[in-house]
């Protein structure tokens, strides 16, 4: 992160700006929104500038700057020229107070960023000068999604804080109060300009609230790409009070998680269980039952060889409230990600998910015969430690050796690895690559259509040439 974003407080604050051009004017109207007492300093100011914030500034010419900096928070220097600025600046340096200089990105210890303005809502698009008309644009994009009354809303939850307060000596219980009231009718009522039914409503809330069970939501994070995240997935892990994650689950999605939401690592990889399943079960009973909003967040999908419906029977046999949120599956993420199609009206009528392992970490009996026919598509989760084994009952069941065969590690992440080949080399393939897991294994004739084996079959061709 660059830019470290800070609000200043503009109660009671002085607030000086430097320059009496069309730069300072524009600066100087979005001061004069906040409660800052307002000091230009300038021996000239621009046609109107005086008429437009007549009332909220006050103007002194340049050799009062030295007085004016004594009581400022903050400074703006917005000159038209640069021959006062080495001067300007060695004054506002001299009284250690923080400055912007319009346009001089490398001269400012910060920066005015693009603003959202709500009322006591306020938000901030920065791109440390880099871009200000990108700012600008996402800026626009946001304001569509913030309601008029949002600074509203902001006043109302002021006005119960106390009364909260007193209703909830838990500060986890406040949390999840104030999180209800702002998702729910109330808060809608208040961005209606219905705020007395509001009222009378929080009212109502405040006395009628008691301690309630939690809800878990297992979700599915999908293969790593945060950006394939579905919008529901979002949407409940900025609302969650603690999160349960896997190993699978890459740190970018664990960026979106709710910054002050408990985080509980109970990942699992091979041959190293760190946290047994019924003890997960447990962990999430235990914080439903706390009155807390789970989440139990899992790699791909949650009903793909994720255990998800082990968890979620657990929960339902305790009688907790549980939803499924669905997650782009490995398989799919991969697919994507490396260009195969898992069917193909040529290629592969039907495709078939496996495991790689069984419950105690051996090879799976599988019905290799049917996994053996062509034109189909295998894909292997958690194959690669028994890839020989998979190869060889393949093979032995008919399966032709010259089949091609994708291996994808780390799919749809910045550090995924593939490796291309065919059935008769799987093993040698992984073991060439390095490859380590978590991985994915894609077993058919759709594996020629990769990215890389289009690539290495056209390298081929002009080497034959």
């Amino acid at each position: 992160m660059d830019l470290f974003p800070v609000f200043f407080g503009t109660k009671d604050v002085s607030v000086v700006v430097v320059g009496g051009g069309e730069n300072a004017r524009r600066k100087v109207r979005l001061l004069a929104k906040t409660h800052a007492h307002i000091h230009v300093c300038a021996d000239q100011l621009a046609p109107a500038f005086a008429d437009e914030f007549q009332g909220r500034i006050e103007t002194a010419p340049f050799e009062h700057l030295s007085e004016l900096l004594n009581d400022a928070k903050f400074v703006i220097v917005a000159l038209e020229e640069d021959d006062r600025l080495e001067a300007v600046l060695a004054d506002v340096r001299a009284a250690r107070l923080p400055v912007n200089v319009v346009d001089r990105p490398e001269l400012c210890d910060f920066t005015v960023p693009s603003i959202l303005d709500r009322g006591s809502v306020v938000g901030a698009i920065a791109t440390g000068g880099a871009a200000p008309v990108l700012a600008r644009k996402i800026r626009a994009q946001l304001e569509a999604l913030m309601p008029k009354r949002l600074g509203d809303l902001a006043d109302f939850a002021r006005s119960f804080r106390g009364a909260v307060k007193s209703r909830f000596a838990d500060e986890a219980d406040r949390k999840s109060f104030w999180e209800k009231v702002f998702s729910g009718p109330i808060a809608d009522k208040v961005l209606a300009g219905e705020t007395d039914d509001a009222r009378m409503g929080m009212l109502r809330e405040l006395e009628e609230t008691s301690n309630k069970q939690g809800v878990v939501h297992i979700v599915g994070a999908g293969p790593g790409d945060p950006e394939l995240l579905t919008l529901k997935a979002l949407r409940v892990l900025q609302d969650a009070d603690i999160v349960f994650y896997d190993k699978l689950v890459g740190d970018g999605v664990m960026d979106l998680v709710r910054r002050d939401a408990e985080r509980i690592s109970v990942g699992k990889s091979k041959g190293n269980h760190s946290v047994p399943q019924p003890q997960i079960h447990e962990y999430l009973i235990e914080a439903a039952r706390a009155g807390k909003r789970v989440v139990r967040l899992k790699g791909g999908d949650p009903f793909i060889f994720g255990r998800g419906g082990e968890e979620l029977l657990a929960l339902r046999e305790a009688g907790i409230d549980a939803y499924v949120v669905p997650g782009i599956s490995s398989a799919l993420g991969c697919a994507a990600s490396t260009g195969v199609p898992l069917t193909h009206r040529n290629l592969a009528q039907s495709v078939t998910f496996v495991t790689g392992h069984a419950k105690n970490g051996e090879a799976p009996d599988l019905d290799w015969p049917s996994l053996a026919r062509a034109n189909q598509t295998v894909v292997v989760y958690m194959g690669v430690g028994t890839a020989p084994d998979i190869q060889k009952h393949l093979i032995e069941a008919g399966r032709s050796a010259l089949t091609p065969v994708l291996v994808v590690e780390n799919g749809t992440r910045d550090n995924e690895v593939r490796a291309t080949g065919r059935l008769e080399h799987l093993s040698e393939l992984i073991e060439t690559r390095g490859i380590r897991g978590p991985a994915l294994l894609i077993i058919g004739e759709v594996a020629s259509l990769s990215e890389d084996a289009i690539a290495e079959a056209q390298t081929l061709l002009e080497h034959a040439a």
